[in-house]
């Protein structure tokens, strides 16, 4: 059988702060400029998730693509949208809400949620008109 890809694009609005706690304010703010406000700041993300795998026979489809998006807004956007990725997600406790942290972060929850046979391929975080991360699953080897 066959192997493809699917995805599913969804947006969620969020704000964060960029800080690390282990520096003072001079190094946080020549490292992360604007987005160490103390006030906080947001962006209105898109997030494409891009799942692989066999095309089942009797149903032809790698996984039903209503599935698909109902798992990325269940497991991710649901938690995130409207939000401070900072204060208030559990999931992101301790960690610095880069769009890198946060793409690495919904790879984990979300790859652990996809039926068998599927894998995540490819995430894309796109936080701002010209600002994106993508991950990919063989960047991703060896974690």
């Amino acid at each position: 059988m066959p192997r493809a890809r699917i995805s599913h694009s969804a947006e969620f609005c969020a704000a964060f702060r960029l800080h690390n706690a282990a520096f003072d304010a001079d190094w946080n703010e020549a490292a992360f400029g604007a987005c160490h406000s103390p006030n906080f700041h947001g962006h209105n993300y898109l997030l494409t998730v891009e799942v692989e795998g066999p095309v089942d026979p009797d149903r032809g489809m790698v996984m039903d693509l209503n599935r698909l998006g109902a798992l990325v807004r269940e497991v991710v956007i649901e938690r995130v949208d409207h939000r401070n990725l900072n204060t208030d997600v559990g999931f992101l406790d301790g960690v610095i809400p880069t769009s890198e942290n946060l793409a690495s972060a919904f790879w984990r929850i979300l790859e652990a949620e996809l039926p068998p046979g599927v894998r995540l391929a490819r995430l894309r975080l796109q936080e701002s008109r010209d600002h994106s991360v993508l991950l990919l699953a063989d960047d991703l080897d060896g974690r």
